[in-house]
């Protein structure tokens, strides 16, 4: 109960208490994403596995939840000038439709990299789009030109109390829908999501397990745990487009305390899960949204005796914006 205590009085950037609050804010907006399963997948991974399918979010990822937060917790006169932020996609798109709904300008700063599906669900969504180079030092150095220009709010794609606690609303119905959840498995870049997550449902039962899935190009998590301080990376390389961002203060404070573990996968099994996700799940999975399987399915989990209790494994699947080009082309290269 010590545990508990400590995450409900101010220690970090989001708690329990705004969370749930974040919940009763967006609930008019979002959907309460389904949760599928797989005895195929059982007998795979030698577990009870539970999908939380935000593939089938608004706009197509998780992401929609804490834009969704961060837009509607503005005072009017904040909101009036519109909000900036910078994504490789999926929080783009969000924080348009977040923004659209509220009646407000988005100004999206997208690297030219980022997959043209996200691209054109930002445009559909109504976000202004400014292109910026493939860099997380250019995609900020943009984006702070913007605000200059423009006078609007920046949004940032996790490192901020209001997006945690929106993201942190999959836990709270997560474990609503299968209460004996004794792991989550979450994809982690920038940490909202799974700060979000670790702190709601540690909150809720202080004993489960929050595990991070991580590809082994863009690893900075896992490092960032070895050394105990936050890790940027010179430079990333994996086909999870989604999970190249970095911890930032607000994030790291709740992943070094409370998650559990940091699991790395190739990329060839992120690629294999979302095969497995297409032909068995028979949902449209991106790469940073097959990861939590991919990381089940590995050797560095299947042969950890530490995560052998790990029985009822809830698994985020965390988008579904999948550019079909580039998957056909990576697709063919692992069969």
């Amino acid at each position: 109960m010590e545990e508990k205590k400590q995450i409900t009085k101010g220690k970090y950037a989001a708690n329990i208490s705004s969370i749930m609050e974040a919940n009763l804010r967006i609930k008019p907006h979002v959907l309460r994403t389904p949760v599928l399963t797989s005895t195929s997948l059982n007998a795979m991974s030698g577990r009870q596995l539970h999908f939380k399918c935000e593939c089938l979010q608004k706009c197509g990822a998780f992401k929609f939840r804490g834009a969704c937060n961060a837009v509607f917790s503005l005072h009017d006169e904040e909101a009036a000038k519109g909000v900036i932020t910078h994504s490789s996609g999926n929080h783009a798109a969000a924080l348009s439709l977040a923004a659209k709904l509220r009646g407000i300008p988005a100004f999206i700063v997208v690297p030219k990299t980022a997959p043209t599906c996200k691209v054109d669900n930002v445009m559909r969504y109504g976000g202004h789009v400014i292109f910026s180079e493939d860099t997380i030092k250019s995609r900020e150095e943009t984006a702070a030109r913007v605000q200059q220009e423009t006078g609007g709010i920046l949004i940032p794609s996790s490192n901020d109390g209001r997006i945690m606690s929106g993201q942190g609303t999959i836990s709270l119905e997560f474990l609503e829908q299968v209460p004996q959840l004794d792991t989550l498995v979450v994809p982690i870049s920038g940490g909202g999501m799974i700060s979000g997550v670790a702190l709601a449902a540690k909150s809720i039962n202080p004993a489960i397990r929050i595990l991070a899935a991580e590809p082994k190009g863009a690893d900075d998590a896992a490092q960032s745990k070895a050394a105990g301080r936050i890790i940027r990376l010179p430079e990333t390389n994996t086909i999870a487009d989604g999970l190249k961002a970095f911890l930032g203060d607000c994030t790291w404070p709740v992943v070094r305390d409370l998650v559990d573990d940091v699991i790395i996968v190739e990329d060839s099994e992120i690629l294999k899960a979302m095969k497995l996700c297409f032909q068995i799940l028979k949902v449209v999975v991106e790469p940073s949204g097959a990861i939590g399987l991919a990381a089940v399915l590995s050797d560095s989990f299947q042969k950890n005796p530490a995560w052998k209790d790990c029985n009822n494994i809830g698994i985020v699947v965390s988008g579904g914006n999948v550019d079909l080009g580039v998957l056909w082309d990576s697709l063919n290269k692992a069969i």
